[in-house]
């Protein structure tokens, strides 16, 4: 089990009482994962999301997803690989 937090939120933040701890973990899971704090997976499972759904999230939210050169390179030979 994990470690639980009380966080008071002000009267300012307004979350429907039933939908607090999942935006809060959503919103957790995308600034840990800009931060690479988390991976991409560890992400998603924070913010209880499938794969597909956090791409869409990260989209949304304009974070985008991290590709660099390793990567590319990598999904590159897998493709001359497969042809």
């Amino acid at each position: 089990m994990g470690k639980r937090i009380i966080v008071e939120l002000p009267r300012m933040v307004k979350i429907p009482d039933g939908e607090v701890e999942e935006r809060i973990k959503v919103e957790l899971a995308l600034r840990l994962y800009e931060k690479g704090i988390l991976s991409f997976g560890q992400a998603r499972r924070l913010a209880g999301l499938s794969k597909w759904e956090f791409i869409e999230l990260l989209v949304r939210e304009g974070s985008g997803i991290p590709y660099d050169e390793e990567e590319l390179e990598s999904d590159l030979e897998a493709l001359g690989e497969l042809s």
